[in-house]
């Protein structure tokens, strides 16, 4: 039966619906909830019934032109990890998936129905029916199995944002092409469509320019690594360091590897070359671009250093020819210059930006960096592409097509969207999921991190639309970004542990309204997502139990009585009232249990998965 579609323009002309015809076969089923489905982010618009389509052993997947040849082939792959035999074909007629093209306004939006006649994915073109195809990968089992079941649904689906961005750091930390891949894939999965690679920094350079070898031979690298949390240390006599040498980088055609790896899955990359500050690792290999003549090396600390390079000619030259490789290298339309954390104490010091102040008429050397990023600006735009900076580069003055992300708070983003730039929401207090998971600083049951705190249900109901904006002025936001800085985090167990599972409050939050999101039903959808994430080998966060705290504990009849539930299906919850952390050996929790009040004691419990990964232990002091 052919698909037909009824488009409704909403919010002023800024969403557009497109409605699938009412299917008769589906017109006659009965409904379910369609919480069950656990599908994460939930669509725009779900139906979902009790039938089922018996997806086979041997699949044929019917997909034209090159977009839906692409997905359709991706498809395949995963299609084929689940222990499918799948072909492609051109004829529709006995296909069990068709991948269909039809006119809607947004790219990303996709149509998903299954019935009795089978899978049809309809889309405008390879975003829409990608998403799609994740959809549909969302209702089939985690695991292999001979004969798929997947529910009778009608989804039609678009998201909220345009940017919905994910940024990883591999300068303080290098993470191998390998891992790049998974992390692109994790971000594909849950129709996250931005890559922000930061690629350099003060304690590492990680991309080959080929005018620059010293970039790779002295920048990429480090002697050492700082050892501990260093924002606790008071004395120097506390700095220690590990005598390894450290470092890595990205040859160009790994580089072209991945851009591919990305462009196939309809993620776009925007690379971040940090300049004018951070840059000390440049210094190392090119010191006669600082200001203050010295020798320097790559950085082995964390934080903020005040050599950076100095706003000279020859500074202008060395960017101009390592942007003019790296815009060579990604087709995305952005690339992101940093900005942030640029002490100017050198540049005060100097005579030459002395002479850029008399000349330019300044009398405040912050201005100088707006002078620097807009001659970056007008250099990349020469190039095709748009510049994007952390929110210090609007406090020197920046050319009217810079795009601003906010990550010091929203007031950055704000101020940009009033003065009319395009702006990205990644603020400290919401998206930095490289901060703490646990209310206790610097937990003993958390891997070592550099702080903060921001538990799922705050970023999940975070609004990247400030009310302080006018509907005209939210346009300007592209969408939000959630940032991993690598500062303590070494390997791609320890990355994957603080992604997940808040990338997936992440994906909810750039993909629906704010106004249709609801954390508690958030819950059970996310809890379907563990197995799999188990299945494509995921080191996450296994949740504590839920119930373990003062709001949620009954005191009745001079006992607390706590009820606990895990978010992980299928797993176990132990607990100990003795203040010991428990584990496999200690009770086993089955129904409420309660605890005499006013004998000072703690209660603990770790939720224990099917595979046998604990959680950090929820712990109450009971009085």
């Amino acid at each position: 039966m052919p698909l037909s579609f009824s488009c409704a323009t909403r919010l002023g002309g800024v969403l557009t619906v497109c409605l699938l015809a009412t299917q008769p076969a589906l017109a006659q089923l009965t409904e379910m909830p369609a919480q069950r489905l656990g599908l994460v982010p939930l669509p725009r618009e779900v139906k979902a019934y009790t039938a089922t389509y018996a997806l086979p052993q041997k699949i044929s997947i019917y997909a034209t032109g090159k977009d839906g040849s692409n997905v359709a082939g991706l498809l395949k792959e995963m299609l084929t990890g689940l222990g499918k035999t799948v072909t492609l074909t051109s004829t529709r007629a006995g296909a069990n998936i068709a991948l269909l093209t039809a006119a809607t306004p947004n790219p990303e939006a996709y149509q998903l129905t299954v019935d009795q006649q089978g899978i049809r994915i309809t889309a405008a073109g390879g975003p829409g029916l990608f998403y799609g195809a994740q959809t549909l990968l969302q209702l089939l089992p985690a695991r292999s199995a001979a004969t798929a079941p997947v529910p009778y649904v009608r989804i039609n689906d678009q998201p909220a944002f345009r940017w919905r961005g994910g940024m990883l750091d591999v300068s303080r930390h290098f993470f191998s092409v390998e891992f790049v891949k998974k992390y692109i894939d994790l971000l594909a999965a849950y129709k996250l469509n931005t890559f922000h690679w930061h690629l350099t920094d003060d304690q590492g350079w990680r991309i080959e320019i080929k005018k620059y070898p010293k970039l790779t031979q002295v920048s990429a690298f480090r002697k050492e690594t700082l050892i501990g949390a260093q924002q606790l240390f008071k004395t120097p006599a506390e700095f220690k360091y590990d005598a390894t040498p450290y470092g890595g980088f990205y040859t160009q055609d790994q580089i072209r590897d991945v851009v591919a790896y990305a462009q196939r899955r309809y993620v776009t990359i925007v690379p971040e070359i940090e300049m004018p500050g951070h840059s000390v690792a440049i210094l190392a290999a090119y010191p006669e671009l600082a200001c203050k003549p010295g020798t320097y090396e790559t950085w082995t600390m964390w934080g903020v250093n005040e050599d950076i390079v100095c706003p000279t000619e020859p500074t202008f030259r060395f960017f101009e020819d390592v942007l003019s490789e790296v815009t060579a290298l990604f087709p995305g339309p952005y690339v992101h210059i940093g900005g942030d954390e640029a002490p100017k104490t050198r540049w005060k010091e100097s005579a030459a930006v002395q002479e850029i102040m008399k000349k330019e008429g300044y009398t405040d050397v912050e201005k100088v960096q707006g002078w620097f990023n807009r001659r970056i600006e007008k250099f990349l735009a020469s190039k095709g592409k748009k510049l994007i900076g952390w929110d210090e580069i609007l406090e020197g003055g920046i050319a009217p097509s810079a795009t601003v992300m906010s990550w010091r708070g929203e007031k950055g983003g704000i101020e940009a969207a009033k003065m009319g730039h395009d702006v990205v929401m990644s603020p400290t207090t919401h998206m930095y999921v490289n901060y703490g998971q646990s209310p206790k600083p610097h937990s003993p049951y958390e891997p070592l991190m550099i702080g903060g705190y921001i538990p799922l249900d705050v970023i999940y109901n975070y609004n990247p639309l400030p009310a302080e904006l006018t509907p005209e002025q939210q346009k300007h936001v592209l969408g939000p970004q959630a940032n991993l800085w690598t500062e303590y985090i070494t390997t791609p167990a320890a990355a994957e542990y603080m992604l997940f599972p808040r990338l997936l409050a992440v994906s909810e939050v750039a993909w629906r309204p704010a106004a249709g999101k609801s954390y508690a039903e958030f819950l059970p959808r996310m809890g379907q997502q563990f197995a799999r994430l188990d299945a494509k080998k995921v080191y996450y966060r296994v949740p504590e139990p839920l119930g373990l705290d003062s709001a949620s504990v009954v005191r009745q009849n001079g006992k607390a009585v706590f009820t606990l539930r895990s978010l992980v299906p299928g797993a176990q919850i132990r607990y100990t009232l003795d203040g010991h952390l428990p584990d496999e050996t200690t009770g086993l929790y089955t129904k409420p249990v309660a605890v005499p009040l006013n004998k000072g004691l703690t209660v603990r419990a770790v939720t224990i998965t099917p595979g046998g990964r604990k959680s950090p232990p929820a712990e109450l002091l009971v009085n």
